[in-house]
């Protein structure tokens, strides 16, 4: 019997996907643990392996197409299978064939789901339909010669759309992979405008006795029409980013810490290093090993609360906000805290490479319990970053700078950077995030202690 390929949670809190590219061609064999689709989620492109074996019988979601998660993506036949059989049957297998009726199969059939008015004298057999107006739709309409036996092919999410905008499937023609009806169908339906309701005039509407009010002039710039604006689609991305952050604001006590930071140590050391090793070692570089030496120095502020249980951790694992073109995303470097600096770096710099190619995996994304976000190179001197679940600090860092300040008494020239900590107070309270701040500030104002 043919097996169904639904699209899988390929990365914790994603629900939904696209596919990037296949990796396989129709009527391949394919084994367990065979690379057969590049899956793109929000933040990252993940490798795909089957989960079954069989032949690539045929694709049910195109290139480039965003499906929810649990959506069948392809169908496997079994050795001696035929592709129609195995299309039919994975069909069967998804309940995406329904037997509401003897001619149709879609959610769409009855009055009750379709919201059609149920008619009052069915049609005897015999009897000719009567023409039905032409539709608007430039699609072909009415049976097609895919159908297998009046069945309608559709996925779930197209059934639900459908079901939402008033359309009969029974009048579609999929151009999918066997007839089988896909969103572009959907998507281009145009519905039949509603008729004009004609408004009641001034002089009806007004209670008798009662002048109507004097007629307002319409600006005639707000009309629907205006092209003073454009509405951008959000991408996958950017969803994401608005669904987790808004879950992170409203669901997490945050708080925060502004440090004032001294560097002029940090960059000399910086300069040495490259002088003499030519090893290219950024300030954020030195930053990402401070944090994580303050939470070996702080072991209660190295963990994250989950489900009414703090977990903490042995080892300091960091995660590095990285922009990329529509979005950010946060890949996690992995032991920073037993990290030589130049070793971070070049691991830094491996992930941020990565993201901006849009090659990151799935476990690059994963874990950590703390984050770093620095702005300083764009000349932003200081800002508040929005903690990233499950994570229960991130540290916002701003440029630095010479600034005044007072050296045993007396004024004096300075590079300061200022830094801002949001941590998650079920986790951290604010005398152990003031403790974690101090030491960090400890570190960056003394580098030499980061390369032992």
């Amino acid at each position: 019997m043919a097996t169904v390929v639904r699209m899988p949670a390929v990365l914790a809190g994603s629900t939904e996907a696209a596919l990037q590219s296949w990796l396989v061609e129709e009527g391949a064999q394919v084994s367990v643990g065979h690379p057969i689709a590049d899956i793109e989620t929000e933040k990252a492109v993940v490798e795909y392996a089957a989960e079954a074996e069989g032949t690539v019988a045929g694709f049910l979601v195109p290139v480039g197409e965003n499906v929810a998660v649990g959506t069948p993506i392809l169908v496997l036949a079994d050795p001696g299978e035929s592709v129609e059989a195995a299309v039919l049957a994975a069909a069967d297998l998804t309940g995406e064939a329904d037997a509401a009726g003897p001619s149709t199969a879609t959610d769409a059939a009855s009055p009750e789901q379709s919201g059609a008015p149920e008619p009052s004298e069915a049609p005897e057999p015999s009897e000719p339909r009567a023409p039905a107006e032409p539709a608007p739709d430039p699609l072909p309409t009415g049976p097609s010669p895919d159908d297998h036996g009046g069945r309608r092919f559709a996925s779930p999410i197209v059934r639900r759309l459908a079901r939402e905008r008033g359309l009969d499937l029974g009048l579609l023609r999929g151009t999918g992979p066997g007839g089988r009806i896909v969103r572009r169908d959907l998507d281009a339906l145009r519905e039949d405008p509603a008729p004009e309701v004609p408004a009641p005039s001034a002089a009806s509407a007004a209670p008798a006795g009662v002048a109507p009010a004097p007629a307002v002039p319409v600006d005639a710039g707000a009309t629907a029409t205006s092209t003073d604006f454009v509405d951008v689609p959000a991408t996958g991305m950017r969803r994401a980013i608005a669904r987790r952050l808004t879950e992170s604001v409203t669901t997490i006590p945050q708080f925060q810490l502004v440090a004032d930071i001294r560097v002029d140590a940090l960059l000399e050391l910086r300069g040495r290093i490259a002088e003499q090793t030519g090893a290219k070692v950024s300030v954020n570089d030195f930053v990402v090993k401070a944090v994580g030496a303050a939470l070996r120095d702080v072991p209660d502020a190295n963990a994250i609360w989950l489900d009414g249980t703090i977990r903490r951790f042995e080892r300091a694992d960091i995660g590095i906000a990285v922009a990329v073109e529509g979005g950010l995303v946060t890949p996690v470097v992995r032991g920073v805290d037993r990290m030589p600096v130049g070793a971070l770096a070049e691991a830094g710099r491996a992930l941020a490479e990565r993201a901006r190619a849009g090659g990151l995996r799935q476990d690059d994304l994963e874990g950590g319990s703390f984050a770093v976000s620095n702005l300083g190179m764009f000349g932003t001197r200081e800002f508040t970053a929005i903690i990233n679940p499950p994570h229960s600090g991130i540290l916002a860092v701003g440029a630095a700078a010479p600034r005044a300040v007072v050296v045993d008494g007396a004024l004096a020239i300075a590079t300061v950077m200022t830094v801002t900590l949001t941590a998650d107070h079920r986790v951290v309270d604010g005398a152990l995030a003031a403790q974690w701040m101090a030491a960090f500030t400890e570190h960056v104002e003394h580098p030499l202690g980061l390369l032992l």
